[in-house]
């Protein structure tokens, strides 16, 4: 239901009010709030009597006052009865009986949940409005031989288009003049650059790293891939299912048996007492702290872990999740090339072939030629002393002139264009390693070839052993990858991932999770790039890797995996099923409770400091079993 416009002006205005006036945000005042009730409350018990009033009334006022109207405002406008309207009942019963300490403990626990929402809804805004900025801004568009610069907006399909190396692709088109090599990271979330030439299509907002080219116009403006992808993160919360909370799903009926309870009671006793004993002890503080409080010390062992939990309910989903879907580069693997083979030509040692390579591209700054300097660089423990002459042949490969003798590094094709004799056996070995997943590059020198190095993006040494442990728990493991399907299934097998989906662009990945959330499926999305970000805001839970990770990648998840590990995957999952056992544990002790000292209350048996103690009682037992939590390290395995 839509906020009432009387409403939300109000709102504008005291925020107006609070930037002008106070010179701070919400978020700043929230969070003084919170501290200085924090404060209020411990002086409550350790300095008693020092003021003329109870220390708790501070926390009753920042913390509980706004609670109280909220309840209200919901209750007029809506007539919406949710939790905050049980916390309302509770503190005016708790300050009726002079109950102080407990009407601020509870509004201050209320209010820490609030803040973290608040502050959550804002960090995901600030996501959004990153990726909208990185939405191309202008295009050279070539009109009778002339080119001017326009708004990327304005350029009609079909239109024709210079792009410049570094510059960002403005719509997605065909090349039809130039060739270049494109780093295409931003839709597919893959490390290496490909390589475009005349016929090749190209998208949105991926970029023209090495050679100039002209392109023609097929999706533009709102059509083009990037800014579908700007919608579809937009978009993905719209349908994305939250849990409910205990205590807002049963409040309407908790509200409405308390009051009844509590005025049959008098109007069959005529005792005001008993019916304010009925809702003091009925009044379900401990139903209402069962949640966040088990949440707030989940979120405390995680952080330990290096788990950063940005949605509290996050936990509370992932316990009934029963598929995790993985994105490839940079999270099962680790996110850039490196060499894992060189082979050698029959009378030429490796370690030749190896520096002869790393020398040519030692200036390059195609990400393979990079790997290879570094690499050999590493092995050797020298730092590689460039070529003496080099040129860069886009979406081919180098020439070099090492020590006198012409070299080349790059693609088959290239090396037999110039006269060097590439074998059969030599394809068959390129063969052998792309069905790995790898790429090769071979190696001349003076028209001779040495060899081939291939190079891939190496798993990560967790992968594994965590995808083999979340199948254990009964979750299915998936590949969702913007790679090509021979390079996904050799990381795939390598994993033990068995359902893999390749050449997944962002929308593909989102409307994979979307088809299997209409068989019933709850999807867990782990990834890292600014790709993964609709899936990652569509999926029933996203996890974003905190180190590789672009920032648009991390406000759109619900989780970070801050160290930059799979590690914690496992604990997460286990501690999310931990904690939605101490929830219900601790929602059926509170229900208890209240059920065995309402009827108390009713006969008589139970008066209001008793009762008040009860509810105390009940409270601080429930808050010590979610303190458990802190320190909860996972189930305990058998050794057998």
């Amino acid at each position: 239901m839509r906020t009432p416009a009387w409403k939300r002006r109000v709102d504008d205005a005291l925020r107006a009010f609070e930037e002008r006036a106070l010179g701070w945000g919400g978020e700043r005042r929230d969070l003084v709030f919170l501290v200085v009730s924090a404060a209020s409350i411990a002086l409550s018990f350790v300095a008693p009597g020092v003021l003329p009033f109870d220390w708790a009334w501070i926390a009753i006022v920042l913390c509980g006052v706004p609670i109280v109207l909220e309840a209200i405002v919901a209750l007029v406008t809506e007539f919406d009865i949710k939790a905050d309207v049980l916390v309302s009942l509770a503190l005016i019963a708790s300050i009726f009986i002079g109950e102080y300490d407990a009407a601020g403990i509870v509004a201050f626990i209320m209010q820490i949940g609030a803040f973290l929402e608040e502050t959550t809804v804002r960090r995901a805004r600030d996501g959004i409005e990153r990726l909208v900025a990185l939405t191309p801004r202008t295009a050279r568009v070539i009109d009778g031989g002339t080119e001017r610069v326009v708004d990327a907006a304005d350029v009609p399909e079909g239109a024709l288009l210079r792009v410049l190396p570094g510059e960002t692709i403005p719509v997605d088109g065909v090349v039809v003049a130039g060739a270049t090599s494109v780093d295409t990271s931003v839709m597919t979330g893959e490390p290496l650059p490909e390589d475009k030439a005349v016929g090749d299509e190209v998208l949105s907002g991926t970029v023209n790293q090495f050679g100039s080219i002209d392109i023609r116009a097929t999706h533009v403006g709102e059509d083009s891939s990037f800014a579908r992808m700007v919608q579809l993160v937009q978009s993905a919360d719209a349908g994305k299912s939250k849990v409910v909370r205990t205590a807002d799903a049963w409040a309407t009926w908790i509200v409405v048996i308390a009051l009844s309870i509590s005025v049959v009671c008098y109007l069959v006793t005529g005792d005001i007492i008993r019916a304010v004993t009925v809702l003091v002890v009925f009044c379900p503080c401990a139903l209402v702290l069962a949640t966040p409080t088990a949440v707030m010390a989940a979120i405390g062992n995680a952080s330990k872990r290096g788990l950063m939990v940005r949605e509290g309910d996050a936990l509370e989903r992932l316990a009934s999740v029963t598929h995790v879907a993985f994105d490839k580069t940079g999270t099962l693997t680790h996110g850039h090339p490196d060499v894992v083979a060189v082979e050698a030509a029959d009378g030429v040692s490796r370690r030749h072939v190896f520096e002869v390579a790393a020398r040519a591209e030692r200036r390059s700054e195609h990400p393979l030629g990079k790997a290879i300097a570094a690499a050999y660089a590493s092995e050797a423990g020298v730092d590689v002393a460039p070529a003496d002459s080099f040129e860069l042949v886009v979406g081919r490969g180098v020439r070099a002139v090492v020590d006198g003798r012409p070299v080349l590094v790059g693609s088959a094709e290239m090396l037999r264009e110039t006269g060097v004799e590439v074998t059969e056996e030599w394809d068959a070995a390129a063969s052998a390693h792309a069905s790995e997943g790898h790429t090769s590059v071979f190696v001349s020198e003076g028209g001779e070839l040495l060899g081939l190095i291939a190079l891939a993006d190496t798993l990560r040494d967790e992968s594994p052993e965590v995808v083999v442990g979340l199948a254990e728990r009964g979750l299915v493991p998936v590949l969702l990858t913007g790679d090509g399907a021979q390079t996904a299934k050799a990381i795939a097998g390598a994993a033990g991932v068995a359902e893999v989906h390749a050449r997944c662009l962002p929308a593909d990945k989102m409307c994979l999770i979307e088809e299997a959330e209409r068989r019933g499926e709850r999807v867990c999305m782990v990834g890292d790039g600014i790709n993964d970000a609709p899936a990652l805001k569509r999926a029933y839970v996203g996890i974003a890797m905190g180190g590789v990770g672009s920032d648009i990648a991390v406000d759109a998840s619900d989780v970070v995996l801050v160290n930059d590990s799979l590690d914690g995957l496992t604990h997460l999952v286990d501690l999310s099923r931990h904690t939605l056992r101490t929830i219900k544990v601790n929602l059926t002790f509170s229900m208890g409770v209240n059920l065995v000292a309402t009827t108390l209350a009713v006969a008589g048996l139970l008066g209001p400091v008793a009762g008040a103690l009860v509810h105390n009682v009940g409270s601080v037992i429930v808050i010590v079993n979610s303190a458990l939590l802190l320190g909860w390290k996972g189930p305990r395995r058998s050794m057998m």
